[in-house]
Protein backbone atom coordinates (compact mmCIF):
# COMPACT_ATOMS: atom_id res chain seq x y z
CA UNK A 1 0.00 0.00 0.00
CA UNK A 2 2.58 2.35 1.01
CA UNK A 3 4.58 1.65 -2.06
CA UNK A 4 1.16 2.81 -4.24
CA UNK A 5 0.67 5.90 -2.65
CA UNK A 6 4.89 6.80 -3.07
CA UNK A 7 3.96 5.96 -6.38
CA UNK A 8 1.32 7.80 -7.05
CA UNK A 9 2.87 11.49 -5.24
CA UNK A 10 6.20 11.05 -7.40
CA UNK A 11 3.66 10.74 -10.96
CA UNK A 12 2.09 13.98 -9.49
CA UNK A 13 5.38 15.62 -8.50
CA UNK A 14 6.58 14.35 -11.59
CA UNK A 15 4.20 16.11 -13.88
CA UNK A 16 3.75 19.16 -11.62
CA UNK A 17 7.67 19.28 -12.19
CA UNK A 18 7.24 19.29 -15.87
CA UNK A 19 4.24 22.48 -15.66
CA UNK A 20 6.87 24.16 -13.39
CA UNK A 21 4.14 24.20 -10.43
CA UNK A 22 7.40 23.92 -8.72
CA UNK A 23 5.28 24.12 -4.70
CA UNK A 24 3.16 20.84 -6.03
CA UNK A 25 6.37 19.34 -7.17
CA UNK A 26 8.14 19.64 -3.76
CA UNK A 27 5.18 18.49 -1.48
CA UNK A 28 4.52 15.68 -3.63
CA UNK A 29 8.39 14.29 -4.17
CA UNK A 30 9.05 14.87 -0.69
CA UNK A 31 5.66 12.66 0.24
CA UNK A 32 6.97 10.51 -1.81
CA UNK A 33 10.85 10.53 -0.08
CA UNK A 34 9.10 10.04 2.98
CA UNK A 35 8.03 6.63 1.72
CA UNK A 36 10.79 5.08 0.12
CA UNK A 37 14.33 6.65 -1.03
CA UNK A 38 13.49 8.55 -4.96
CA UNK A 39 15.56 7.41 -7.88
CA UNK A 40 18.24 10.33 -8.26
CA UNK A 41 16.40 11.38 -11.24
CA UNK A 42 13.47 12.34 -8.79
CA UNK A 43 15.98 13.87 -5.87
CA UNK A 44 17.78 15.86 -8.92
CA UNK A 45 13.60 16.73 -9.31
CA UNK A 46 13.22 17.54 -5.53
CA UNK A 47 16.25 19.77 -5.16
CA UNK A 48 15.15 21.87 -8.23
CA UNK A 49 11.98 22.30 -6.63
CA UNK A 50 13.35 22.98 -3.10
CA UNK A 51 15.44 25.33 -5.28
CA UNK A 52 12.96 27.14 -6.95
CA UNK A 53 10.66 27.22 -3.89
CA UNK A 54 13.36 29.10 -1.71
CA UNK A 55 14.48 26.19 0.49
CA UNK A 56 18.10 26.62 -0.37
CA UNK A 57 19.41 24.27 2.46
CA UNK A 58 17.83 21.40 1.57
CA UNK A 59 18.58 21.90 -2.54
CA UNK A 60 21.87 21.82 -1.61
CA UNK A 61 21.72 18.01 0.37
CA UNK A 62 19.08 16.45 -2.23
CA UNK A 63 21.88 17.51 -5.34
CA UNK A 64 24.35 16.18 -2.67
CA UNK A 65 22.31 12.90 -2.60
CA UNK A 66 21.51 13.04 -6.62
CA UNK A 67 25.02 13.61 -7.17
CA UNK A 68 26.15 10.43 -4.94
CA UNK A 69 23.42 8.32 -6.72
CA UNK A 70 24.30 9.07 -9.99
CA UNK A 71 27.72 8.83 -9.07
CA UNK A 72 26.96 4.68 -7.68
CA UNK A 73 24.94 3.90 -10.88
CA UNK A 74 27.58 5.07 -13.24
CA UNK A 75 25.73 8.10 -14.88
CA UNK A 76 28.84 10.57 -14.82
CA UNK A 77 27.41 13.36 -16.99
CA UNK A 78 24.44 13.22 -14.72
CA UNK A 79 26.51 12.59 -11.82
CA UNK A 80 28.52 15.95 -12.78
CA UNK A 81 25.10 18.24 -13.53
CA UNK A 82 24.41 18.04 -10.37
CA UNK A 83 27.73 18.95 -9.18
CA UNK A 84 27.78 21.62 -11.49
CA UNK A 85 24.45 23.00 -9.59
CA UNK A 86 25.90 22.47 -6.31
CA UNK A 87 29.34 24.26 -7.35
CA UNK A 88 26.71 27.70 -8.78
CA UNK A 89 24.44 27.16 -5.67
CA UNK A 90 27.18 27.43 -3.14
CA UNK A 91 29.14 30.42 -5.06
CA UNK A 92 26.07 32.00 -4.68
CA UNK A 93 25.77 31.93 -1.39
CA UNK A 94 29.47 33.03 -1.29
CA UNK A 95 30.84 29.65 -0.06
CA UNK A 96 33.76 29.79 -2.87
CA UNK A 97 35.95 27.09 -1.76
CA UNK A 98 32.98 24.38 -1.71
CA UNK A 99 31.87 25.88 -4.38
CA UNK A 100 35.48 25.28 -6.31
CA UNK A 101 35.27 21.58 -4.55
CA UNK A 102 32.24 20.95 -6.41
CA UNK A 103 33.53 21.87 -9.82
CA UNK A 104 36.57 20.11 -9.84
CA UNK A 105 34.92 16.91 -8.70
CA UNK A 106 32.54 17.34 -11.91
CA UNK A 107 35.65 17.80 -14.01
CA UNK A 108 37.03 14.65 -12.59
CA UNK A 109 34.50 12.60 -13.44
CA UNK A 110 34.54 13.72 -17.09
CA UNK A 111 37.73 13.49 -17.39
CA UNK A 112 37.63 9.95 -15.62
CA UNK A 113 35.02 8.75 -17.97
CA UNK A 114 36.52 10.08 -20.89
CA UNK A 115 33.42 11.23 -22.47
CA UNK A 116 32.82 14.86 -24.39
CA UNK A 117 29.31 16.45 -23.41
CA UNK A 118 27.32 19.58 -22.48
CA UNK A 119 28.64 19.62 -19.00
CA UNK A 120 32.34 20.37 -20.16
CA UNK A 121 30.78 24.08 -21.39
CA UNK A 122 29.43 24.34 -18.01
CA UNK A 123 32.32 24.16 -16.21
CA UNK A 124 34.32 27.19 -18.54
CA UNK A 125 31.53 29.17 -16.74
CA UNK A 126 33.28 29.83 -13.14
CA UNK A 127 36.44 30.07 -14.81
CA UNK A 128 35.41 32.75 -17.28
CA UNK A 129 33.50 34.62 -14.49
CA UNK A 130 36.50 34.28 -11.85
CA UNK A 131 38.52 36.30 -14.69
CA UNK A 132 35.76 38.89 -14.95
CA UNK A 133 35.63 39.15 -11.24
CA UNK A 134 39.59 39.82 -11.57
CA UNK A 135 39.62 42.41 -14.18
CA UNK A 136 40.91 39.87 -16.69
CA UNK A 137 37.81 40.19 -18.99
CA UNK A 138 39.44 39.55 -22.31
CA UNK A 139 40.18 35.99 -20.71
CA UNK A 140 36.53 35.87 -19.35
CA UNK A 141 34.85 36.48 -22.99
CA UNK A 142 37.24 33.82 -24.18
CA UNK A 143 36.31 31.59 -21.81
CA UNK A 144 32.36 32.31 -22.19
CA UNK A 145 33.14 32.52 -25.97
CA UNK A 146 33.88 28.91 -25.48
CA UNK A 147 31.30 27.93 -23.25
CA UNK A 148 28.76 29.33 -26.27
CA UNK A 149 30.11 27.10 -28.91
CA UNK A 150 29.82 24.78 -27.34
CA UNK A 151 26.19 24.92 -26.41
CA UNK A 152 25.35 25.57 -29.51
CA UNK A 153 26.84 22.56 -30.75
CA UNK A 154 24.92 20.17 -28.36
CA UNK A 155 21.97 22.14 -28.77
CA UNK A 156 21.76 23.39 -24.94
CA UNK A 157 20.01 26.85 -24.71
CA UNK A 158 20.31 26.88 -21.14
CA UNK A 159 24.34 26.84 -21.57
CA UNK A 160 24.10 29.59 -24.78
CA UNK A 161 22.16 31.94 -22.65
CA UNK A 162 24.53 31.84 -19.42
CA UNK A 163 27.45 32.36 -21.66
CA UNK A 164 26.18 34.87 -23.78
CA UNK A 165 25.44 37.15 -21.23
CA UNK A 166 28.64 36.69 -19.61
CA UNK A 167 30.19 38.26 -23.51
CA UNK A 168 27.65 40.77 -22.85
CA UNK A 169 29.11 41.70 -19.17
CA UNK A 170 32.69 41.26 -20.02
CA UNK A 171 32.57 43.62 -23.41
CA UNK A 172 30.69 46.40 -20.96
CA UNK A 173 33.76 46.11 -18.63
CA UNK A 174 36.46 46.22 -21.60
CA UNK A 175 34.10 49.53 -22.73
CA UNK A 176 32.26 47.93 -25.40
CA UNK A 177 29.06 49.65 -23.90
CA UNK A 178 26.50 49.00 -26.54
CA UNK A 179 28.13 45.82 -27.94
CA UNK A 180 27.61 44.39 -24.61
CA UNK A 181 24.13 45.85 -24.14
CA UNK A 182 23.01 44.50 -27.49
CA UNK A 183 23.73 40.91 -26.44
CA UNK A 184 22.51 41.68 -23.04
CA UNK A 185 19.25 42.48 -24.41
CA UNK A 186 19.23 39.74 -26.78
CA UNK A 187 18.98 37.25 -24.08
CA UNK A 188 17.04 39.08 -21.83
CA UNK A 189 14.14 38.44 -24.45
CA UNK A 190 14.60 34.43 -24.40
CA UNK A 191 14.66 34.82 -20.53
CA UNK A 192 11.31 36.63 -20.52
CA UNK A 193 9.69 34.88 -23.15
CA UNK A 194 10.22 31.48 -20.73
CA UNK A 195 12.64 29.81 -23.52
CA UNK A 196 15.17 29.42 -21.05
CA UNK A 197 14.90 27.08 -17.68
CA UNK A 198 14.15 29.53 -13.98
CA UNK A 199 17.24 28.46 -12.53
CA UNK A 200 19.01 30.05 -15.40
CA UNK A 201 16.65 32.62 -15.83
CA UNK A 202 16.93 34.30 -12.24
CA UNK A 203 20.71 33.84 -12.30
CA UNK A 204 21.08 35.46 -15.49
CA UNK A 205 18.19 38.68 -14.63
CA UNK A 206 20.03 39.42 -11.56
CA UNK A 207 23.42 39.52 -13.22
CA UNK A 208 22.02 41.73 -16.00
CA UNK A 209 20.66 43.99 -13.68
CA UNK A 210 23.79 44.47 -11.82
CA UNK A 211 25.26 45.16 -15.11
CA UNK A 212 22.70 48.54 -15.66
CA UNK A 213 23.89 49.64 -12.20
CA UNK A 214 27.20 49.21 -13.57
CA UNK A 215 26.58 51.93 -16.47
CA UNK A 216 24.00 54.21 -14.15
CA UNK A 217 21.46 52.76 -16.89
CA UNK A 218 18.13 52.98 -15.10
CA UNK A 219 15.93 52.77 -17.63
CA UNK A 220 17.18 49.19 -19.00
CA UNK A 221 17.34 48.50 -15.42
CA UNK A 222 13.18 49.45 -14.94
CA UNK A 223 11.96 48.16 -18.31
CA UNK A 224 14.05 44.65 -17.74
CA UNK A 225 12.67 44.43 -13.91
CA UNK A 226 9.11 45.37 -14.83
CA UNK A 227 9.56 42.36 -17.96
CA UNK A 228 10.91 39.52 -15.45
CA UNK A 229 8.56 40.65 -12.71
CA UNK A 230 5.79 39.64 -15.55
CA UNK A 231 7.12 36.84 -16.48
CA UNK A 232 7.55 35.37 -12.54
CA UNK A 233 3.87 36.41 -12.03
CA UNK A 234 2.88 33.70 -14.37
CA UNK A 235 4.88 31.11 -11.96
CA UNK A 236 3.64 32.30 -8.46
CA UNK A 237 5.22 29.03 -6.64
CA UNK A 238 8.19 30.63 -8.01
CA UNK A 239 11.40 32.33 -5.51
CA UNK A 240 13.21 33.84 -8.30
CA UNK A 241 14.86 36.98 -6.33
CA UNK A 242 17.93 35.32 -4.20
CA UNK A 243 18.72 38.66 -2.42
CA UNK A 244 21.06 40.54 -4.25
CA UNK A 245 18.30 40.77 -6.77
CA UNK A 246 16.27 42.28 -3.96
CA UNK A 247 18.55 45.25 -2.94
CA UNK A 248 18.77 46.13 -6.74
CA UNK A 249 15.12 46.23 -6.99
CA UNK A 250 14.57 48.09 -3.95
CA UNK A 251 17.09 50.79 -5.52
CA UNK A 252 14.99 51.32 -8.50
CA UNK A 253 11.65 51.32 -6.41
CA UNK A 254 13.27 54.26 -4.19
CA UNK A 255 14.00 56.17 -7.18
CA UNK A 256 10.62 55.76 -8.61
CA UNK A 257 9.59 57.37 -4.74
CA UNK A 258 8.51 54.13 -3.91
CA UNK A 259 9.74 53.88 -0.64
CA UNK A 260 7.87 51.37 1.58
CA UNK A 261 8.20 49.27 -1.21
CA UNK A 262 11.45 49.66 -1.26
CA UNK A 263 12.40 49.20 2.53
CA UNK A 264 10.41 46.14 2.45
CA UNK A 265 12.34 44.59 -0.58
CA UNK A 266 15.80 45.57 1.21
CA UNK A 267 14.81 44.03 4.40
CA UNK A 268 13.81 41.27 2.92
CA UNK A 269 17.05 41.07 1.29
CA UNK A 270 19.24 41.83 4.28
CA UNK A 271 17.02 38.77 6.18
CA UNK A 272 18.01 36.42 3.11
CA UNK A 273 22.19 37.32 2.87
CA UNK A 274 22.13 37.51 6.44
CA UNK A 275 21.72 33.65 7.14
CA UNK A 276 23.77 32.14 6.57
CA UNK A 277 26.58 35.37 6.07
CA UNK A 278 26.68 36.43 2.31
CA UNK A 279 29.52 38.51 1.00
CA UNK A 280 26.74 41.01 -0.66
CA UNK A 281 24.66 41.52 2.59
CA UNK A 282 26.73 44.79 3.85
CA UNK A 283 24.93 45.85 0.43
CA UNK A 284 21.39 45.29 2.02
CA UNK A 285 22.59 47.06 4.94
CA UNK A 286 23.39 50.01 3.01
CA UNK A 287 20.10 49.99 0.91
CA UNK A 288 18.17 50.06 4.24
CA UNK A 289 20.44 52.29 5.81
CA UNK A 290 19.61 54.93 2.81
CA UNK A 291 16.32 55.16 3.15
CA UNK A 292 16.35 55.50 6.52
CA UNK A 293 18.61 58.54 6.17
CA UNK A 294 16.46 59.72 3.42
CA UNK A 295 13.61 59.59 5.85
CA UNK A 296 15.43 61.68 8.86
CA UNK A 297 15.68 58.34 10.91
CA UNK A 298 19.05 59.70 11.86
CA UNK A 299 20.25 56.94 14.30
CA UNK A 300 18.13 53.89 12.83
CA UNK A 301 20.65 55.16 9.66
CA UNK A 302 23.69 55.29 11.95
CA UNK A 303 23.33 51.62 12.86
CA UNK A 304 22.50 50.19 9.37
CA UNK A 305 25.66 51.99 7.82
CA UNK A 306 27.63 50.48 10.77
CA UNK A 307 26.40 46.87 9.82
CA UNK A 308 26.65 47.19 6.30
CA UNK A 309 30.26 47.94 7.49
CA UNK A 310 30.91 44.77 9.56
CA UNK A 311 29.79 43.11 6.05
CA UNK A 312 32.64 44.38 4.47
CA UNK A 313 30.71 46.67 2.18
CA UNK A 314 32.43 50.20 2.27
CA UNK A 315 29.27 52.96 3.76
CA UNK A 316 29.83 55.59 1.37
CA UNK A 317 28.92 58.17 0.24
CA UNK A 318 25.98 57.69 2.44
CA UNK A 319 27.25 57.56 5.84
CA UNK A 320 29.08 61.00 4.87
CA UNK A 321 25.64 62.32 3.75
CA UNK A 322 24.16 61.11 6.81
CA UNK A 323 26.87 63.27 9.07
CA UNK A 324 26.00 66.04 6.34
CA UNK A 325 22.39 65.84 7.10
CA UNK A 326 23.81 65.74 11.15
CA UNK A 327 25.22 69.01 10.61
CA UNK A 328 28.97 67.62 11.20
CA UNK A 329 30.31 69.31 8.38
CA UNK A 330 34.12 68.33 8.75
CA UNK A 331 33.03 65.04 9.33
CA UNK A 332 31.24 64.50 6.18
CA UNK A 333 33.87 66.40 4.30
CA UNK A 334 37.12 64.02 5.65
CA UNK A 335 34.95 60.29 5.18
CA UNK A 336 34.41 61.71 1.55
CA UNK A 337 37.30 62.72 0.79
CA UNK A 338 38.43 59.53 1.37
CA UNK A 339 36.40 58.16 -0.13
CA UNK A 340 36.31 59.62 -3.59
CA UNK A 341 40.35 59.02 -3.39
CA UNK A 342 39.82 55.53 -3.01
CA UNK A 343 37.54 55.42 -6.19
CA UNK A 344 39.47 54.80 -9.48
CA UNK A 345 36.84 53.26 -11.98
CA UNK A 346 34.24 55.31 -13.72
CA UNK A 347 31.53 53.11 -11.89
CA UNK A 348 32.35 54.05 -8.26
CA UNK A 349 33.69 57.51 -8.68
CA UNK A 350 30.42 58.13 -10.40
CA UNK A 351 28.46 56.84 -7.41
CA UNK A 352 30.73 58.89 -5.05
CA UNK A 353 30.91 62.52 -6.36
CA UNK A 354 28.02 63.92 -6.94
CA UNK A 355 28.04 63.85 -2.72
CA UNK A 356 31.60 65.43 -2.67
CA UNK A 357 29.98 67.95 -4.67
CA UNK A 358 27.19 68.78 -2.18
CA UNK A 359 29.83 68.65 0.99
CA UNK A 360 32.46 70.46 -0.57
CA UNK A 361 29.99 73.12 -1.19
CA UNK A 362 28.72 72.94 2.20
CA UNK A 363 32.29 73.39 3.58
CA UNK A 364 32.55 75.87 1.25
CA UNK A 365 35.37 75.29 -1.38
CA UNK A 366 33.43 75.57 -4.25
CA UNK A 367 37.22 75.08 -5.90
CA UNK A 368 36.99 71.06 -5.32
CA UNK A 369 33.56 71.47 -5.96
CA UNK A 370 33.73 72.51 -9.42
CA UNK A 371 36.38 69.69 -10.03
CA UNK A 372 34.36 67.07 -8.97
CA UNK A 373 31.42 68.36 -11.47
CA UNK A 374 33.28 68.59 -14.10
CA UNK A 375 34.96 65.24 -13.96
CA UNK A 376 31.04 63.92 -13.41
CA UNK A 377 30.31 65.58 -16.38
CA UNK A 378 33.14 63.97 -18.57
CA UNK A 379 31.87 60.66 -17.33
CA UNK A 380 28.55 61.04 -18.31
CA UNK A 381 29.78 62.27 -21.73
CA UNK A 382 31.92 57.95 -21.74
CA UNK A 383 29.21 56.06 -20.06
CA UNK A 384 26.31 58.14 -22.17
CA UNK A 385 23.65 57.55 -18.95
CA UNK A 386 20.49 59.30 -18.29
CA UNK A 387 20.70 58.64 -14.82
CA UNK A 388 24.67 60.18 -14.58
CA UNK A 389 23.59 63.03 -17.13
CA UNK A 390 21.05 63.76 -14.30
CA UNK A 391 23.44 63.21 -11.64
CA UNK A 392 26.05 65.64 -13.43
CA UNK A 393 24.16 68.65 -14.32
CA UNK A 394 22.09 68.39 -10.79
CA UNK A 395 25.82 68.76 -9.46
CA UNK A 396 27.04 71.47 -11.98
CA UNK A 397 23.60 73.72 -11.14
CA UNK A 398 24.37 73.75 -7.25
CA UNK A 399 27.67 74.45 -8.16
CA UNK A 400 27.12 77.79 -10.34
CA UNK A 401 25.11 79.08 -7.91
CA UNK A 402 27.69 79.20 -5.55
CA UNK A 403 29.71 80.49 -7.56
CA UNK A 404 27.27 83.50 -8.56
CA UNK A 405 26.28 82.36 -11.80
CA UNK A 406 22.81 81.70 -11.42
CA UNK A 407 20.97 82.34 -15.01
CA UNK A 408 23.60 79.44 -15.93
CA UNK A 409 23.07 77.11 -13.61
CA UNK A 410 19.57 77.70 -14.18
CA UNK A 411 19.91 76.08 -17.71
CA UNK A 412 21.76 73.15 -16.10
CA UNK A 413 18.75 72.70 -13.60
CA UNK A 414 15.94 72.89 -15.82
CA UNK A 415 17.66 70.11 -18.18
CA UNK A 416 18.23 68.19 -15.08
CA UNK A 417 14.87 68.11 -14.14
CA UNK A 418 13.62 67.03 -17.40
CA UNK A 419 16.10 63.93 -16.96
CA UNK A 420 14.66 63.13 -13.65
CA UNK A 421 10.63 63.32 -15.00
CA UNK A 422 11.84 60.98 -17.60
CA UNK A 423 13.81 58.38 -15.39
CA UNK A 424 10.68 58.55 -12.52
CA UNK A 425 12.70 59.89 -9.83
CA UNK A 426 10.24 62.39 -7.75
CA UNK A 427 13.06 62.76 -5.39
CA UNK A 428 15.35 64.08 -7.41
CA UNK A 429 13.32 65.88 -9.24
CA UNK A 430 12.32 67.96 -5.95
CA UNK A 431 15.63 68.60 -5.32
CA UNK A 432 16.58 69.97 -8.14
CA UNK A 433 13.99 72.39 -8.20
CA UNK A 434 15.12 73.39 -4.09
CA UNK A 435 18.04 74.92 -6.15
CA UNK A 436 16.16 76.01 -9.32
CA UNK A 437 14.28 78.06 -6.26
CA UNK A 438 17.60 79.82 -5.31
CA UNK A 439 18.36 80.40 -8.08
CA UNK A 440 15.63 82.35 -9.05
CA UNK A 441 15.86 84.33 -5.46
CA UNK A 442 19.59 85.16 -6.65
CA UNK A 443 18.15 86.88 -9.60
CA UNK A 444 15.36 88.61 -7.34
CA UNK A 445 12.49 86.69 -8.69
CA UNK A 446 10.88 85.67 -5.81
CA UNK A 447 7.46 84.34 -7.25
CA UNK A 448 9.28 82.09 -9.20
CA UNK A 449 11.69 80.91 -6.40
CA UNK A 450 8.14 80.11 -4.30
CA UNK A 451 6.86 78.17 -7.15
CA UNK A 452 9.99 75.91 -6.97
CA UNK A 453 10.04 75.71 -3.58
CA UNK A 454 6.56 75.02 -2.79
CA UNK A 455 6.46 72.45 -5.73
CA UNK A 456 9.61 71.04 -3.91
CA UNK A 457 7.86 71.21 -0.79
CA UNK A 458 4.81 69.23 -1.78
CA UNK A 459 7.19 66.25 -3.52
CA UNK A 460 9.08 65.92 0.11
CA UNK A 461 6.11 65.83 2.18
CA UNK A 462 4.45 62.82 0.28
CA UNK A 463 7.46 61.06 0.30
CA UNK A 464 8.67 61.52 4.42
CA UNK A 465 11.41 63.18 3.38
CA UNK A 466 11.57 64.71 6.38
CA UNK A 467 15.17 66.42 6.37
CA UNK A 468 14.66 68.10 2.74
CA UNK A 469 11.01 68.95 3.95
CA UNK A 470 12.45 70.94 6.93
CA UNK A 471 15.52 72.57 4.33
CA UNK A 472 12.51 73.69 1.67
CA UNK A 473 10.87 75.19 5.40
CA UNK A 474 13.73 76.72 6.45
CA UNK A 475 14.05 78.40 2.76
CA UNK A 476 10.50 80.05 3.04
CA UNK A 477 10.31 81.13 6.52
CA UNK A 478 6.67 82.71 6.27
CA UNK A 479 7.41 85.39 9.64
CA UNK A 480 9.31 88.52 8.06
CA UNK A 481 13.14 88.83 9.45
CA UNK A 482 14.14 92.13 11.26
CA UNK A 483 16.01 94.46 9.11
CA UNK A 484 19.45 94.17 8.41
CA UNK A 485 20.19 97.74 9.66
CA UNK A 486 20.15 95.62 13.40
CA UNK A 487 23.17 94.17 12.32
CA UNK A 488 26.64 95.27 12.87
CA UNK A 489 29.10 95.46 9.86
CA UNK A 490 30.98 92.69 10.95
CA UNK A 491 28.02 90.15 11.26
CA UNK A 492 26.61 91.43 7.83
CA UNK A 493 30.17 90.50 6.55
CA UNK A 494 29.70 86.76 8.09
CA UNK A 495 26.22 86.46 6.92
CA UNK A 496 27.07 86.45 3.63
CA UNK A 497 30.23 83.97 4.23
CA UNK A 498 27.27 81.77 5.78
CA UNK A 499 25.79 81.93 2.94
CA UNK A 500 27.90 80.95 0.33
CA UNK A 501 28.29 77.55 2.48
CA UNK A 502 31.40 78.33 4.85
CA UNK A 503 31.48 76.74 7.89
CA UNK A 504 32.98 78.75 11.32
CA UNK A 505 36.05 77.75 10.60
CA UNK A 506 36.34 78.98 7.03
CA UNK A 507 34.75 81.81 7.51
CA UNK A 508 37.49 82.24 10.64
CA UNK A 509 40.23 82.22 7.85
CA UNK A 510 39.10 84.18 5.02
CA UNK A 511 38.18 87.07 8.06
CA UNK A 512 41.56 86.32 10.16
CA UNK A 513 39.81 86.14 13.56
CA UNK A 514 39.68 83.33 15.56
CA UNK A 515 36.47 80.58 14.93
CA UNK A 516 35.22 81.39 18.64
CA UNK A 517 34.77 85.17 17.69
CA UNK A 518 33.04 83.85 14.29
CA UNK A 519 30.46 81.30 16.33
CA UNK A 520 29.44 84.22 18.71
CA UNK A 521 28.69 86.27 16.20
CA UNK A 522 26.97 83.38 13.82
CA UNK A 523 24.84 83.43 17.06
CA UNK A 524 24.18 86.93 17.32
CA UNK A 525 22.83 86.89 13.82
CA UNK A 526 20.31 84.13 14.30
CA UNK A 527 19.07 85.76 17.57
CA UNK A 528 18.79 89.29 15.82
CA UNK A 529 17.15 87.66 12.79
CA UNK A 530 15.04 85.26 14.39
CA UNK A 531 16.61 82.67 12.11
CA UNK A 532 16.61 78.63 13.13
CA UNK A 533 19.48 77.59 10.83
CA UNK A 534 22.28 78.07 8.52
CA UNK A 535 20.25 77.24 5.41
CA UNK A 536 17.52 79.89 6.50
CA UNK A 537 20.61 82.45 6.91
CA UNK A 538 21.14 81.61 3.61
CA UNK A 539 17.70 81.95 2.29
CA UNK A 540 17.57 85.50 4.27
CA UNK A 541 20.87 86.17 2.60
CA UNK A 542 19.57 86.08 -0.63
CA UNK A 543 16.59 87.69 -0.19
CA UNK A 544 18.50 90.86 1.08
CA UNK A 545 20.23 90.86 -1.97
CA UNK A 546 23.52 90.47 0.42
CA UNK A 547 25.43 87.40 -2.16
Amino acid sequence: MAESISSEAADVGRAAFERRAWGVAYSNLSSAERERPLSPDDLNRLATSAHMTGRETEALDLWSRAHNEFVRQGEMTKAARCAIWLGFALRGHGQAALSAGWFGRARRLLDDAQVECVERGYLLLPEAVHCMDNGDCTRSYEGFTQAAKIGERFGELDLMTFARHGQGRSLIRLGEIARGVALLDEIMVAVTAGEVSPIVSGVVYCSVIEACDEIFDLRRAQEWTAAFSNWCDSEPEMAPHRGTCLVRRAEIMQIHGEWPAAMDEAQRARERLSDPPHPEAGLAFYQVAELYRLRGEFSEADEAYRQASQFGCKPQPGLSQLRLAQGQVDSAKASITHAVNEARDHRSRGRVLRAYVEIMLAAGDIAAARAAADEMSQIAVALDAPLLRALSTSATGAVLIAEGQPQAALTELLEAATLWRKLSAPYEAGRVRVLAGLAYRAMDDEESAEMELDAARKVFFALGARPDLDRVESFTVSTAPMAVGQLTSREVEVLRLVATGKTNRGIAQALGISEKTIARHVSNIFMKLDLPSRAAATAYAYQQNLV
